[in-house]
């Protein structure tokens, strides 16, 4: 017999029993030279406007994102910018760059420590735990978007408010959730018109990783000498961060050292081998990568990346995003042990590759009518006659700032609109408005009444005529 599906809605909004947080010093924040003092307010290094034009790429990430969450049955969630730090310093790992030298902390006037959020998996499992989702019908998913915030160098592709969004999925430890999340992502790039490749590996349980982490100190303790001092520093206090590294001579060292697949134990490699024949069944082109942890401490398990298939420099900056399992992070904030997966998208990577293809969708529909006006009373009957017009869903646009009807017939030429809508002062009395086409110059008089209809049934007849295929016109 089927069971039906349940909700159990809390009597009460459980609030998570943390344990006493890691003493961790405030990352230490590098000093920045200041530029000499300008006329103008300038912004912040690492930080930018997203202007309009450049709108269009984002609506397409953003899009993507939301069709696919809703296909998926992912539920949009939005998480606080502003979070306890220790949140974070808890989660993350110490040893992690991210906690080392990237988190944005301070004393809030109520004299908390608190972060602007470096990323958004740890404050969604904290929301799950405190709005008592441990009871709910199991998995609860999840989807976000909004900016997250890393003192990082600033590069290509990377700010220091960047922009993510973000797929969780709490409750469900079967290897097909972690290759269905693989599965959405490759395929929304698919859709945006980008070609990913997947690297992928397995950390196993923090178990299986300590006599791996034995291992690997060994190892590199015969090579300390060509270390770096952070990484040096990481060997002693984090030894998995050191495959994190960007220093060349380690990741030199790394081709000789040893890797993590080869002390999984069994139940860790029966899942990973589900995950990789999940894929396999559905094509999902995928690369083994036995150095990839991801830069955080609270993953398990699976862990992926998300790959540009065609850069030649195959570089970091070709990583649009990434994600894993992290069955720990909900225990560790005082939750009941729940198995969950995740990934999150870099959307400022994801809109510079997508430049880079010449994939630039407008930022709105092309207008088809424009609606030019003379004088107050051609404004006042305009302004109702506008609202019509976006009533009946007619792409249209205006220019009530200018007076001059040549000014604003070349705005029309310019936004290349099919149709003009003159109104003068006679047609205010008289109740007309007329109707130029574009493209021959032909112009009637029309009851304004009707007008609304008559230029429906006109740009349907344009649509009918035009050939497929044909190419709209920007403004």
């Amino acid at each position: 017999m089927p069971l039906k599906k349940k909700y159990i809605t809390p009597k009460k909004v459980i609030q998570p029993k943390l344990a006493p947080a890691p003493v961790v010093s405030p990352p230490k924040q590098e000093a920045e030279e200041e530029s000499a003092p300008s006329k103008y307010p300038e912004l912040l290094r690492g930080f930018r406007d997203i202007l309009p034009d450049e709108q269009g790429r984002w609506n397409l990430v953003r899009d993507t994102a939301r069709r696919f969450a809703e296909a998926y049955s992912f539920d949009r969630i939005d998480l606080p910018i502003l979070e306890r730090a220790d949140l974070f310093l808890r989660t993350l790992g110490k040893g992690t760059d991210v906690v080392e030298k990237e988190m944005y902390i301070f004393t809030d006037p109520s004299n908390r420590s608190v972060a602007l959020r470096p990323e958004a998996t740890a404050s969604a499992a904290r929301a799950y735990i405190n709005h008592g989702m441990l009871d709910r019908l199991q998995p609860v998913k999840f989807w976000y978007i909004g900016p997250m915030f890393r003192h990082d160098r600033p590069q290509a592709g990377r700010y220091r408010q960047f922009y993510q969004i973000g797929f969780e999925s709490f409750g469900a430890q079967d290897a097909i959730v972690d290759a269905q999340l693989i599965v959405i992502g490759v395929q929304m790039f698919r859709e945006m018109g980008l070609d990913v490749k997947v690297e992928i590996n397995s950390i196993g349980t923090p178990e299986c990783r300590s006599a791996y982490l034995a291992e690997l100190v060994s190892y590199f303790r015969t090579h300390r000498a060509k270390l770096s001092e952070d990484d040096k520093r990481r060997l002693q206090k984090n030894p998995l961060r050191i495959l994190d590294s960007k220093e060349d001579v380690t990741r030199e060292l790394l081709k000789e050292a040893p890797q993590i697949l080869n002390w999984l134990d069994e139940k860790s490699k029966e899942h990973f081998m589900k995950v990789l024949e999940f894929l396999e069944e559905m094509e999902v082109p995928y690369v083994l990568n036995p150095y990839l942890v991801r830069g955080l401490d609270y993953y398990s398990h699976t862990v992926f990346e998300f790959m540009l298939a065609d850069d030649p420099m195959d570089s970091s900056q070709s990583a649009l995003g990434g994600g894993g399992r992290y069955d720990g992070l909900v225990e560790v904030l005082g939750g009941r042990p729940t198995p969950a997966c995740g990934f999150a998208l870099g959307i400022e990577r994801i809109v510079r590759a997508l430049e880079a293809k010449g994939i630039n969708p407008p930022e709105r529909p092309a207008p088809r009518v424009f609606l030019a006006q003379l004088g107050d009373a051609s404004r006042r009957v305009g302004l109702k006659l506008f609202e019509e017009f976006r009533r009946a869903g007619v792409n249209i646009v205006e220019a009530f700032g200018k007076n001059a009807l040549k000014a604003q017939l070349e705005s029309a030429n310019k936004l290349g609109v099919e149709l003009t809508l003159i109104l003068g002062q006679k047609e205010v009395l008289d109740g007309t408005v007329i109707i130029r086409d574009m493209e021959s110059g032909g112009q009637e008089i029309v009851d304004i009444k009707k007008v609304v209809a008559l230029v429906q049934r006109k740009l349907a007849e344009e649509e009918v005529v035009a050939p497929a295929g044909s190419p709209v016109q920007s403004a």
